[in-house]
């Protein structure tokens, strides 16, 4: 059994080929060293843009689900900060920051890289139809929080055109959420991890792997989340408050 990604022996590491100490370490972040471990090599600059500028995006959004989980995890195992970050992790599906996922796969298994924008609009007609008949929830559109807007989003967008990467993947994310607010009769803005799904298909990053950006960033902020809890806990008001709220009398 072999793996490709990486050779090592007594004296040397080699990543893709590349030697860690003299052709990785000072030279590489850490967001080329995620596109090297993922695409086999290091990103050219505009890749490199909009690659870092989509983990950064995911990085931190306050006291979500998953930092709940992971704070109220570290307040019951301060002993295993993995088990914590592990916990956080866990929540990263459909609902939360997972998303990604499902909006790349629905752009992706519509292959629209060579469509016309008549044969994008079609495509996303039947995508939006499908989903209804379905009742299923399109990915990658709505946010609880950013109603009107996600302010992510437009600024990713703008990156990814700065640097050639705003194509038809992205244009028939666009058509998708007009033809859903057309078709369902409220706005459905573009949220961050529809734009990210659709942008990394632009990359060519296959769907099955696209939700690993939101595990990628989320990682990070977990660990600094973390690190507040220890500094300045609340998990164990959170638990205290709730249950003295569900002990109440009703």
């Amino acid at each position: 059994m072999r793996s490709a990604i990486c050779r090592s022996d007594a004296d040397s590491i080699r990543i893709h080929g590349l030697d860690l100490t003299t052709d990785i370490l000072g030279k590489v972040d850490l967001g080329q060293m995620a596109f090297l471990e993922i695409w086999g090599r290091l990103p050219n600059p505009q890749e490199d843009a909009v690659f870092n500028a989509l983990v950064v995006a995911l990085v931190e959004h306050g006291l979500t689900p998953s930092v709940l989980a992971a704070r109220l995890t570290y307040l019951g195992a301060p002993d295993s900060l993995q088990a914590a970050v592990a916990a956080g992790l866990s929540g990263v599906g459909t609902v939360f920051v997972g998303s990604i996922e499902g909006a790349a796969r629905l752009l992706q298994e519509a292959k629209p890289a060579d469509a016309s924008e008549e044969q994008l609009q079609d495509l996303a007609r039947d995508i939006v139809a499908r989903f209804r008949a379905e009742k299923r929830i399109i990915p990658g559109l709505g946010h609880p929080i950013h109603k009107q807007a996600d302010p992510r989003t437009a600024r990713l967008l703008a990156i990814a055109a700065e640097n050639g990467f705003r194509g038809n993947h992205v244009r028939l994310l666009e058509l998708v959420a007009a033809e859903a607010e057309r078709s369902l009769g409220r706005h459905l803005p573009i949220n961050v991890s529809g734009a990210i799904g659709a942008i990394a298909s632009e990359l060519g990053m296959d769907w099955r792997v696209c939700r690993g950006i939101g595990l990628i960033a989320r990682t990070i902020g977990l660990v600094a989340h973390l690190l507040e809890e220890i500094r300045s806990p609340l998990a164990r008001e959170l638990w205290l408050r709730t249950e003295h709220e569900a002990q109440e009398a009703p």
